[in-house]
């Protein structure tokens, strides 16, 4: 990023220190140019005075690398746990690129799934969106007792690389990394298996302002401020709250916690409001340190780390997420009944 935005000394060790502060170590890009010299680079101009790439030009990159993307992730899900066939329903998830026909038809052919499978797209809800897909699986389940459902949250988020210097062009690009993850939902239980048992959201109006995602000519555009910490350390604590009494639960029911790592911050604020333990946020640090912020998929991989783990019997998983709004989501899983089958 140095090179890209040809700073000077001063600026360069600004940035050097916010990417020492970050909690990543590494992220993923479908773009190469991440990984070469700059007189390499083609996506990024080699020469500064050059435009960067328009909204056509980062569609077509994410048209090419999506369905790709995505067909990995699925058949790593379905292994030994479900074929394609049998998939009755299909939820694709994506706030990064989009067009018609869309990835959810790109899988369907890809897979040769049925013709006449259930599809529907969940876009531009931002981090938040696997949270909302899982509870929309759950209704197609708790209707259909043989459903099927694979859902799919793919995000190429280095995509929307932005040419002008700034705050927060700077702590966005930083931050956020490309990843997919896919997850199969039925009513089925095996030992691996995880039950859906509720879902409860807030929108904090208040920071509305703080997280948004518009599109531009110039390709998407985040608005991510410095404050956005402070507004979930404000709101977690209720939030919580409100769910685990929806459930008749307190906090000390809960074994694991799902934490979205929207950033260090957030997730050292929460820790410390909710007054968690290292090992309590130690899957979603080391997420965040693996692969930074992938947007939506990211508590996927959260949750993925955690189901590897030996849950025990009837223990439960807090999962928590925060998008554009401010909407904050949460999810309550218990081990050893039905609904989420792999992650």
């Amino acid at each position: 990023m140095q090179e890209i935005y040809q700073l000077d000394d001063v600026e360069k060790r600004k940035l050097s220190f916010l990417y020492s502060q970050s909690g990543i170590s590494q992220r993923y890009s479908v773009i190469p140019d991440f990984g070469l010299t700059p007189d390499l680079w083609t996506f990024v101009p080699s020469n500064n005075t050059d435009p960067f790439a328009d909204i056509d030009k980062r569609m077509a990159i994410y048209k090419n690398q999506a369905a790709t993307l995505s067909l990995q992730a699925i058949e790593s899900c379905l292994d030994n746990h479900c074929n394609k066939e049998a998939i009755t329903h299909l939820i694709t998830i994506s706030c990064t690129g989009m067009s018609a026909p869309g990835l959810d038809l790109e899988i369907m052919e890809a897979l040769e799934l049925n013709p006449s499978i259930f599809r529907t797209s969940i876009n531009f809800m931002g981090c938040y969106a696997a949270i909302h897909g899982l509870k929309l699986a759950k209704l197609i389940c708790d209707a259909e007792p043989e459903a099927q459902v694979l859902l799919v949250s793919l995000e190429l988020c280095t995509l929307h690389l932005q040419k002008e210097y700034s705050v927060d062009n700077a702590s966005s690009s930083l931050l956020f990394a490309d990843g997919c993850a896919a997850v199969l939902i039925n009513n089925q239980s095996t030992h691996q298996s995880l039950e859906i048992k509720g879902f409860h959201s807030q929108v904090a109006l208040n920071g509305k302002s703080d997280m948004a995602w518009n599109i531009s000519s110039k390709g998407f555009l985040m608005r991510l401020s410095s404050y956005v910490p402070q507004l979930i350390e404000s709101d977690i604590k209720a939030l919580l709250n409100a769910a685990l009494q929806k459930n008749g639960l307190d906090q000390q029911s809960i074994a694991h916690w799902c934490i979205h790592p929207g950033g260090k911050k957030i997730v050292d604020l929460i820790q410390k409001e909710l007054q968690l333990s290292d090992a309590d946020t130690a899957d979603s640090r080391n997420i965040l340190r693996q692969y930074g912020n992938m947007s939506a998929p990211t508590i996927l991989f959260v949750l993925k780390s955690i189901m590897e783990k030996a849950i025990k019997e009837n223990e439960l998983v807090f999962g928590v997420a925060f998008g554009p709004g401010l909407t904050m989501e949460t999810f309550l899983l218990k081990k050893n009944s039905n609904k989420l089958e792999h992650a």
